[in-house]
């Protein structure tokens, strides 16, 4: 395929708000990406076969359908004529296939899509095509089966069933944990529609028949929203009384990133909960370590633990229950208890709320004044230091469960020495965001070629560990390097970078992050799972954002653009300097289309190299030098990488190469017009004759050659329709991106002894 020339109109300077002047707000921000919107139905039974059409943006007719596992394949849909039907797809799970929730994507023109969750179940799926926005045309529930549908704006879905008195039924309304945008409410109700229960926070009903007869069940959004992306699973099953019932699995949060890797230590006692142990006397009796598994089974449910220890002890306590994907936000308190002659006395000696992120958040959801993820959790963490000799008591309560019973809430507490660890999650970096646009947010790294992307790595240390961490990215696509900025000492940001070489072929892999660190002498490698938005948000203030954890790291290169930017060094590398000197790094630019006035501001992009002043580059201008003061800098011997970064706006073209497909398609269709035309007129121009062979040969020509010209007059209308939309598609559009330099390896030397 040819390489689309990008097309600058400015330049501006740096990433701060003010740049964005009032005239830019209309921009689209970061280059055209392919993103998977949706995909109907969203899932399937195992070892089934489900056909499904799918939206999006950016897409080509001849995308790919990929999954996160070699289990599901996806080949087009192909009609009785052989033509392969645009957006949709025939999928086969294998028999041997995990139930769960999987990453679908496409590979396009540009590279790889954004993903979305397709679902992997046990129970026969069906999908309503047919709306049910009213009583009479209820969609009727078989019991243990699964409904793949998407609400109607302003409307309720109706399903019926029927059931037996003491018959128990689940009907479980999986969404936002399938990336939808559907806030559900699920309501029970008699056969003629009147209410019996409303659920507006769980999207689960446990229903048990008081009497028998007819049921209805009504789903509608928290705002009555609906359309395409309010889609969603719903499960009915029906359950033995008594029996506990599976939820339908979900995505992952990003603050599940920091789950504790490894298990608790051999010497960890489990513990299992006994209730009741609401109150002190019937606190539960245990010896540190443990490891305490229980559950907020009921309305308001405390439960109490009781321990020794002695003066000077250090205990790390943890607790996993929001991470585990559940509604819950755990609070604990440790206590002193004396005893008197008047009674227990009982002092608090610690409070353990929620595990805080380790770098400054976004101030307001959007600007990037800080990480624009979460990579805390709800889910208490901290150290408890034993002041004195004595027995202590501890108390764990969800803060959410002052009112509602649900034995699936679990959780577990651990109650360890230290056991120093660290774990990892990435994000692509993007810009400042203007009006709350999350585009960037979800940007798939597609690469295009000549182009390098970075990546935001955020670490979360446990137990005290404290060491430098090198990151480092493995199982790239040909023409495709990695290289990591370390995250030092003490610090708890670091970055990757991407780089696509100018000539990349098209192709994509499934990476792997990884960090790796020297942890009480011994060298530890972690996973590092990549974060994203669900949704390209275009307006943050007016929605609720949908962040997660994506299955897998597809790179891709689409081979088919080439970037409006090269930045890299001048020179061999690695470049060398003394401690306590200056270092001038030449940057050599590849500029690639026209520009108009304007400046780049390159900033360092790195924690050793953070302070560093910013490179103003005049447009066009195909040199500029990066000074380094390392006495400034404090700069130790060693060696070192950074990158350069800065903002940029882009008249950019989107696939100029369809227009000149259309035109090409279109000319043909005329031609065909024409040549059709002239065949009807030549077979009007024979002569006409009595009865006989010749006149019966030349009417069946006729017939034939006029529905030729039917066929070739609808392509014709269609090869001018196709035009026009890939023209107006094309046309120079404003773009805010974000352009990263190549790698820039510094070896910095000691100063030699006289």
């Amino acid at each position: 395929m040819s390489r689309i020339h990008l097309h600058f109109a400015a330049l501006f300077l740096g990433l701060a708000a003010s740049v964005w002047a009032p005239q830019v707000r209309a921009q689209l921000v970061i280059l055209p990406a392919p993103r998977l919107l949706t995909l109907m139905p969203m899932g399937a039974k195992v070892g089934g076969m489900v056909e499904i059409t799918i939206t999006g943006d950016n897409i080509d007719e001849e995308a790919q359908l990929l999954f996160s596992t070699p289990k599901i394949v996806a080949q087009p849909k192909i009609d009785a004529a052989g033509v392969v039907l645009k957006n949709r797809f025939v999928v086969t799970v294998s028999a041997d296939a995990l139930p769960g929730v999987y990453d679908a994507r496409l590979m396009t023109r540009l590279g790889v899509s954004s993903a979305r969750c397709f679902s992997v179940g046990t129970f026969a799926e069906v999908t309503r095509l047919k709306p049910n926005t009213t009583l009479e045309t209820a969609f009727p529930l078989e019991p243990n089966s699964l409904c793949n549908a998407f609400t109607t704006a302003r409307s309720v879905d109706f399903y019926s069933f029927t059931a037996k008195k003491g018959e128990r039924f689940v009907i479980d309304c999986a969404a936002q944990g399938i990336d939808s945008r559907l806030t559900p409410v699920l309501i029970l109700a008699d056969g003629q529609g009147s209410d019996i229960r409303a659920e507006r926070q769980s999207g689960l009903l446990d229903f048990t028949a008081a009497t028998e007869g007819k049921y209805i069940v009504k789903v509608h959004g928290l705002t009555f929203q609906g359309g395409g992306e309010n889609f969603y699973r719903l499960v009915f099953a029906q359950v033995p009384v008594g029996e506990s019932f599976q939820r339908q699995p979900s995505t992952r949060s990003v603050g599940s990133a920091s789950a504790p890797k490894n298990s608790p230590s051999a010497e960890t006692l489990i513990v299992q909960e006994v209730e009741p142990n609401d109150k002190g006397a019937q606190a539960q009796k245990v010896t540190l370590p443990c490891s305490l598994h229980g559950s907020f089974a009921k309305a308001g449910d405390v439960d109490t633990y009781e321990f020794t220890a002695k003066k000077g002890e250090v205990w790390w306590m943890e607790v996993l229950s929001e991470r585990l994907a559940l509604p819950t936000d755990a609070f604990v308190v440790i206590q002193k208890v004396k005893k008197t002659e008047a009674g227990e006395q009982l002092s608090d000696v610690a409070e353990f709320n929620d595990l805080v992120s380790p770098v400054k958040l976004s101030s307001n959801g959007y600007a990037y004044d800080g990480a624009p993820y979460d990579v805390g959790s709800p889910d208490p963490y901290g150290k408890f230091e034993a002041k004195e000799d004595g027995v202590y008591r501890l108390q764990i309560r969800d803060l959410f469960g002052g009112t509602r019973a649900d034995p699936r809430n679990i959780y577990q507490l651990n109650l360890r020495k230290a056991e120093p660890d660290f774990s990892l999650v990435t994000w692509a970096l993007h810009m400042e965001l203007r009006n709350g646009d999350r585009a960037a947010l979800s940007k798939p790294v597609s690469l295009r070629g000549g182009a390098t992307m970075g990546l935001d790595v955020v670490v979360v240390r446990r137990d005290g560990f404290d060491g430098e961490i090198e990151l480092g990215v493995e199982n790239l696509p040909a023409g495709v390097s990695a290289t990591g900025l370390r995250i030092p000492s003490g610090k708890s940001q670091g970055y990757v970078l991407l780089t696509a070489a100018e000539n990349a072929p098209r192709g994509m892999a499934l990476a792997r992050v990884f960090g790796r660190a020297k942890v009480n002498g011994v060298d530890v490698t972690r996973e590092c799972p990549t974060a994203s938005m669900a949704w390209p948000v275009k307006d943050s203030m007016g929605e609720i954002p949908s962040p997660r954890l994506m299955v897998d790291f597809p790179v891709s290169v689409g081979g088919d653009e080439i970037a409006p930017i090269t930045i890299k060094s001048a020179g061999p590398q690695p470049w060398e300097a003394t401690v306590g000197g200056k270092l001038t790094i030449p940057l050599a630019l590849t500029w690639r289309g026209d520009f108009s006035a304007g400046t780049v501001k390159l900033k360092p992009l790195g924690a050793d190299f953070a302070s560093v002043t910013p490179v103003d580059v005049p447009s066009k201008a195909d040199k500029a030098e990066l000074v380094l003061d390392l006495a400034a800098l404090k700069t130790l011997p060693g060696d070192y990488t950074l990158a350069v970064h800065g903002g940029v706006v882009a008249k950019y073209r989107y696939n100029p190469g369809a227009v000149k497909a259309a035109e090409l398609a279109q000319k043909e269709a005329e031609a065909k017009v024409g040549e059709v035309a002239a065949e009807l007129q030549r077979l009007a121009n024979v002569p006409k004759a009595g009865a006989g062979d010749a006149s019966s040969e030349t009417a069946v020509a006729t017939q034939a050659a006029t529905e030729r010209m039917k066929t070739a007059e609808a392509t014709k209308v269609e090869a001018v329709k196709r035009l026009k939309a890939v023209t107006e598609a094309a046309a120079p559009k404003d773009i805010v991106d974000i352009v990263f330099s190549e790698p820039i390896r510094i070896h910095v030397k000691a100063i030699e002894a006289k």
